[in-house]
């Protein structure tokens, strides 16, 4: 009987090894078309240079796996963990998040050498395990994997944000994307009645989807489809960026500072609009998703056309029930990275619920009735962020397919563009 438990591990853990690097893989290949010198900028504070994130990603494997389970392990560099450490106070040291872009060094070939360091120690696990709990090191694996693909998100709006800003706009990658069609939208009804918030399933889940419950819900309305770049235009075209009455104080006072006029990557010439992709500069397509948009402008076009945004348990009620099978994909693994316009689906379905835009929820980024912060620096993965940020549901076209599910939560500050955030609308019954 013994034995058989120590195969069945070791297959087990062979699996998670496997894995970790096809994640890894997948980080790579993200950077492929990248030059050495576009590694290196980080034009705001919310956007992270690309060697950052192939360098704290790797940290991450580095400091709660490798230095525990291995055997033997010796860093790679004794400063590494100073320079990409993120937010983890637990684990020492960093440097601030707004002067990343200030380290020339290491160069990204010495960063690249730390990826493939650490990649091969990881091997190491299946024959040089340690640890006084050694039990820990699945459950720290998956997490890792799971972080590196929130990473490879970044890294892709994180790109997007830092190519735009260089005038000679250059290309990221070529592709051709659908034509887009009218879709007419249309409202489906959820009944009032008490619904299951939150994660209950075996699988890998973060820990601000867990402890769930059950909240009772009004009956409301959700719209079948995303709001689209035409309608957001017309939104525009209204007088929506110069009247005050649409929006939250905050909101209107944000506007008016930045001098916003249209969703971020928008820029007219001669009458038209167009927006950067990381294809290059395209017109707008009226019939697309519209993206790069601030929870304060989703509000605002929602008050403006006499609707509004949901709530999450509202959007997760809605998802669970109006689109069990998840349909409607198009994700980092499909490698449009650009939202698409509605297609296809049945009259009692919602569409894009996932993989075009993440959508912007009237929720405060809050704990669950039960929720605990783990012990150790983990912990500090998300309870301490629930503050000061508004929830979005769904997931983007520059989200991994499997983080992609009805009980995520995402979650940004109120004024946050450079992600592909997007508009859901809702009507009270």
């Amino acid at each position: 009987m013994h034995s058989n438990a120590v195969q069945t591990d070791q297959s087990v853990l062979q699996s998670a090894l496997q894995k970790f690097s096809r994640v890894r893989r997948t980080t790579e290949r993200i950077c492929e078309p990248l030059e050495t010198e576009d590694y290196v900028p980080q034009p705001i504070i919310d956007v992270s240079p690309p060697k950052w994130h192939l360098a704290h990603t790797t940290w991450f494997f580095e400091t709660f796996i490798l230095s525990k389970f291995l055997a033997g392990y010796r860093p790679f560099h004794s400063r590494f963990g100073h320079l990409f450490n993120s937010y983890y106070n637990a684990a020492g040291d960093r440097v601030s998040r707004d002067q990343r872009g200030f380290m020339t060094r290491p160069t990204v070939r010495e960063i690249m050498d730390y990826r493939r360091y650490i990649n091969e120690q990881m091997t190491r696990l299946e024959n040089g395990l340690s640890g006084e709990n050694p039990e820990e090191l699945l459950p720290l694996l998956e997490i890792g994997c799971q972080h590196e693909q929130q990473h490879q998100e970044l890294l892709v709006t994180d790109l997007k944000y830092i190519l735009s800003c260089n005038v000679i706009r250059p290309v990221y990658h070529q592709t051709q994307l659908p034509a887009g069609r009218e879709k007419k939208p249309h409202y489906l009804v959820v009944e009032e009645g008490i619904y299951p918030i939150g994660y209950s399933g075996t699988d890998f889940c973060f820990d601000n989807e867990q402890a769930p419950h059950r909240v009772f819900l009004q009956p409301f309305s959700v719209r079948n489809t995303l709001v689209t770049n035409g309608e957001y235009l017309q939104f525009m075209q209204d007088g929506g960026y110069r009247d005050f009455r649409h929006w939250l104080s905050e909101g209107w006072a944000t506007v008016n500072a930045e001098g916003w006029q249209s969703p971020l990557y928008w820029e007219q010439e001669d009458g038209q609009w167009f927006e950067w992709t990381l294809s290059g500069r395209r017109e707008v397509d009226l019939h697309a998703p519209v993206t790069h948009i601030s929870f304060f402008e989703a509000a605002a076009f929602a008050f403006w056309s006499g609707k509004r945004l949901l709530t999450e348990s509202e959007w997760e009620a809605a998802a669970r029930q109006l689109n069990p099978a998840m349909t409607s994909f198009n994700s980092l693994d499909e490698w449009f990275l650009h939202p698409l316009p509605a297609a296809g689906g049945q009259e009692n379905e919602v569409l894009q619920l996932f993989g075009e835009t993440w959508q912007w929820t009237n929720s405060a980024y809050l704990p669950y009735p039960g929720f605990k912060i783990a012990d150790g620096a983990l912990g500090e993965y998300n309870g301490k962020f629930m503050m000061n940020q508004m929830v979005l549901r769904g997931s983007s076209c520059a989200t991994p397919a499997d983080h992609s599910r009805p009980t995520y939560r995402n979650f940004f500050p109120a004024s946050s563009r450079w992600q592909f955030t997007g508009i859901r609308l809702g009507l009270f019954n």
